[in-house]
C-alpha cells in the first residue's frame, strides 16, 4: 500500500456497513506515540525466521499478473501450462509474493491488514511508505539469486519503532522499520527493509472531496503497457484495472481493503478509487530497469541491481494511465512514478 494524505474534512453521515469500525478514541489519549513505540520495539528483540520451497506456480501467476508474457528474452511463454522450471531465477522484486501472511480472517485489522507487527491501538492503520532492498554480490562480485525448487529461509527483525509528528496537519504517527533477509544454500540472497507508517485507528468514515467526485467510467479494456526511450531516459506508460489489482492481492494474500473494495476505498478511506499497491509499483519500476539493460548486460535471466532505494509520496489509482520515468546514470538509475495530474507517487534510485 501507498502512503496517502487526505486533507479534506470527513464527512459525518453514517455509513451501516462501517460502524464497527468507529473507535472511542478518547479512552487512547492518555498513551503517547513514543511509549507505544518503545513498548512496541521491546516485544521483538529476537529475530522471527520461517522456511519454504519456492514454488514455480507462484512466479508464473505473478508474471501473467503483471501482463508479461514471458519472463526475461527468448524464455518460454508463461500462458502455457508449462510454468518455469527449477532453478529459474527470481527476477528483482519477484520475492514479493512468496513468504505472505499467514492469518485467519477474524485475525486481521478492520481494514484487512494483517496485525503481526502493528503497535497497540490505536496506532493500527498500516501504510507502506518506501524502503530499501538489497542482492548482495559473492566474492566473486556476483548476485546470489533466489531461484525455483530452493528451499528458502526469511528472517524478519524489527529495527526501530519511531514516533512521528506529520507537520501539516499535527497527527501522530508510528514508523516501523521492518527487516527481511532471504536466504537460501549459498548465503543470503535478498535482504529487503521496509518501512511501515501506523496512524491512528479511524473514529469515523473520511469521505474526502476526491472521494465524492463524480466516479468516471470503467473502460472495460484489460490492463496496458507502453514504452518508449529517448536516449538514456526511458519511460513506461501504465494502466492497472481492478482485475490487476486484484490478481495482485490474491497472489501477495494482501487483504487490505483499499486494493480491492471500491466501498471501503472511497467511503471509508476518502480515496477516489481503488489503490495500486506499494510493491506492485516497486516491482514496476524494477521491472522498467531490467528491461532497459537487458540487451547490453550479458544473460538478463541474472540481471540484479546491487540495491533500490525508494519512497511512496501519493496514491496511485486503478484505472488510470500513469507514466514510470527511468533515467540512467553511469551504473545506477534514478525513477520516478507520476500519476496523471504529473505528481510523483513514488520516487527510487538503484545502484548497480
Amino acid at each position: 500500500m501507498s502512503l496517502f494524505k487526505v486533507s479534506s474534512p470527513p464527512n459525518r453521515r453514517i455509513i451501516p456497513h462501517i460502524l464497527q469500525f468507529r473507535l472511542i478514541a478518547s479512552r487512547y489519549s492518555s498513551t503517547s506515540a513514543s511509549s507505544i513505540a518503545s513498548s512496541f520495539l521491546s516485544k521483538f528483540q529476537s529475530p522471527q525466521s520461517r522456511t519454504q520451497i519456492l514454488d514455480a506456480n507462484q512466479l508464473q501467476l505473478l508474471s501473467l499478473t503483471l501482463n508479461r508474457q514471458s519472463l526475461f528474452p527468448n524464455s518460454p511463454h508463461l500462458s502455457i501450462a508449462t510454468p518455469p522450471a527449477a532453478e529459474t531465477p527470481l527476477p528483482p522484486g519477484y520475492h514479493l509474493v512468496y513468504f505472505t501472511p499467514a492469518f485467519l480472517e477474524h485475525e486481521l485489522g478492520a481494514d484487512g491488514t494483517d496485525t503481526s507487527y502493528n503497535p497497540s491501538a490505536p496506532f493500527t492503520r498500516r501504510m507502506w511508505a518506501g524502503g530499501e532492498v538489497h542482492w548482495p554480490r559473492g566474492k566473486n562480485g556476483k548476485p546470489n539469486p533466489l531461484r525455483v525448487g530452493q528451499e528458502v529461509t526469511e528472517t524478519t527483525r524489527v529495527l526501530s519503532a519511531e514516533p512521528k509528528v506529520v507537520k501539516k496537519t499535527g497527527e501522530d504517527m508510528i514508523v516501523v522499520g521492518v527487516e527481511k533477509e532471504f536466504a537460501n544454500a549459498e548465503g543470503v540472497a535478498v535482504v529487503d527493509r521496509r518501512n511501515w507508517v501506523f496512524r491512528k485507528a479511524l473514529t469515523e468514515p473520511v469521505v474526502s472531496a476526491i472521494a465524492q467526485e463524480q466516479s468516471k467510467s470503467i473502460s472495460p479494456a484489460p490492463a496496458s503497457s507502453s514504452t518508449e526511450s529517448t536516449g538514456s531516459t526511458h519511460i513506461r506508460t501504465l494502466r492497472q484495472t481492478a482485475v490487476t489489482l486484484f490478481r495482485f492481492s490474491a497472489l501477495t494474500f494482501n487483504p487490505h481493503k483499499i486494493h480491492y473494495s471500491l466501498p471501503w476505498a472511497r467511503e471509508v478511506e476518502g480515496h477516489r478509487d481503488l489503490v495500486v499497491h506499494g510493491p506492485l509499483n516497486l516491482i514496476s519500476i524494477l521491472d522498467l530497469w531490467r528491461d532497459t539493460r537487458a540487451k547490453t548486460s550479458g544473460d538478463p535471466a541474472l540481471l540484479l541491481p546491487e540495491s533500490i532505494s525508494y519512497r511512496a509520496t501519493s496514491p496511485l489509482y486503478a484505472e488510470d494511465e500513469y507514466r514510470v520515468v527511468l533515467e540512467e546514470e553511469g551504473d545506477g538509475a534514478k525513477a520516478q512514478i507520476f500519476n496523471p495530474e504529473g505528481v510523483v507517487a513514488m520516487k527510487a534510485e538503484i545502484k548497480g
